[in-house]
């Protein structure tokens, strides 16, 4: 194999990563509303379990 060849090859596998590297980051940049409502979703559920828990300072009933 010729360098002449080894370079070629290198810049196309080069361009073919550069490519798949802008594909990725347009797919994740559409993606940023359902990371928020991830985010809030388990906040949600965080929430539900503090108030699920029984509460440490309840008074004992007679």
């Amino acid at each position: 194999m010729h360098p002449e060849t080894h370079l070629a090859l290198h810049h196309t596998r080069a361009a073919e990563l550069r490519a798949e590297a802008d594909a990725y980051r347009l797919a994740t940049a559409t993606r940023r509303p359902r990371d928020l409502r991830i985010r809030l979703g388990w906040t949600l559920v965080e929430v539900g379990l503090r108030l699920a828990a029984t509460p440490k300072t309840a008074a004992a009933v007679p």
